[in-house]
């Protein structure tokens, strides 16, 4: 048994595939969209002709934030008007593709460039769990589908890929340390980067009120499916050990719990927090069609462009030829585990607002 595991979590994979396969995020952020357009409702503003900074924090590859930025800045444009600048900045690692990111504002038929002329968007290229932006700068923040990613895997996990559904005591307790760790870090950097009044929304996968992180369908397909790859000699057995996935999905105590001495954390307070189950319109979708084939596949698109490359980091050699192997051949059986008995997958989501205290200036 080996007792290291990657020190963080890898990108996406890339060229638009978490675009293309993202319908899942896109389903469960829209539950979050009208919390920003209060939020953008009512936040104090920075005097003109200061620029108006919204933060994406987490874009990935860009698709699902150019719907909450537009309406976001639809709602600020109700408060300013046409000409007044507002400035987007798209945070994610250094490994993001930005290009898909850039590529979507200019072509994307959502884009929130569309019909604006006062807009300038982004980028910054550096993990959330430092500060990204200058101290008291950000009037409006997002995030989606991103704080559920650990800065980095704490342990292996001996008996899973996904740490909810394991059970060796340590491997737990470590990432339920991480977890509480990076989500302090998470509210400390976000409190410094807030103007007094600024305002953030948090979408994120979350464990129910009776302890379930959900997906439990596609989870057991995908170690079937890694099972299945190591029979054919595609992946060997220290290799699928060590394959871990960075995500964790915190409890609605794990959320507050940093809030719980004093109601703030560096002057960041809890305005609201609500758990909920999103929509899986991907069996949804199945129940219409009886497409057990389309089910499969698409569940498997979902998981190769959110996750593959993470569990790819523990293959040994072989280069990127090796890893674009692993993916195809993963997929396919994954998606053909998950036709066999298309069913419903609970998805917990978590949404927050969190309140930068003081007064604007």
């Amino acid at each position: 048994m080996t007792d290291t595991a990657p020190s963080a979590p890898s990108p996406m994979e890339g060229h638009g595939a978490y675009n293309r396969s993202s319908r899942v995020q896109a389903a469960g952020l829209a539950a979050a969209i009208p919390l920003l357009r209060q939020a953008a409702e009512t936040v104090p503003l920075a005097p003109a002709p200061e620029p108006i900074v919204i933060a994406d924090y987490g874009c990935s590859e860009g698709h699902n934030s150019l719907v909450p930025m537009r309406e976001a800045i639809a709602a600020l444009r109700q408060r300013i008007g046409a000409s007044r600048a507002i400035s987007v900045v798209h945070t994610d690692l250094p490994s993001n593709d930005f290009s898909a990111l850039f590529e979507a504002l200019e072509r994307d038929p959502d884009s929130y460039l569309r019909g604006e002329e006062a807009i300038f968007p982004s980028a910054v290229g550096r993990s959330f769990y430092r500060q990204l932006l200058p101290s008291g700068s950000v009037t409006l923040g997002w995030s989606s589908w991103s704080v559920q990613w650990l800065s980095r895997t704490p342990a292996v996990i001996p008996d899973q890929v996904q740490i909810a559904y394991s059970s060796d005591a340590n491997a737990c307790a470590a990432f339920a340390r991480q977890a509480a760790e990076d989500w302090h870090a998470f509210l400390v950097h976000r409190a410094d980067e807030l103007r007094p009044g600024g305002q953030l929304v948090v979408l994120s996968m979350a464990k129910t009120d009776d302890g379930d992180f959900g997906y439990r369908l596609v989870v057991d397909a995908l170690i079937g499916a890694l099972m299945d790859l190591a029979a054919e000699g595609v992946v060997n057995a220290a290799e699928i050990e060590k394959m871990a996935i960075p995500t964790y999905g915190r409890t609605r105590v794990e959320f507050t719990a940093p809030f719980a001495d004093s109601g703030q954390v560096s002057g960041l307070a809890l305005a609201s927090i609500e758990i909920f189950l999103g929509e899986d319109h991907i069996y949804e979708d199945y129940e219409r069609n009886r497409d057990a084939g389309a089910f499969g596949r698409r569940w498997a698109a979902f998981v190769r462009a959110s996750t593959f490359p993470t569990l790819a980091q523990s293959l040994e050699g072989g280069g990127e030829g090796r890893a674009d192997q692993f993916y195809d051949l993963l997929e396919a059986r994954l998606a053909a585990r998950l036709a066999v008995a298309p069913g419903s997958n609970a998805i917990p989501l978590a949404k927050l607002l969190l309140a930068k205290q003081g007064n604007a200036g």
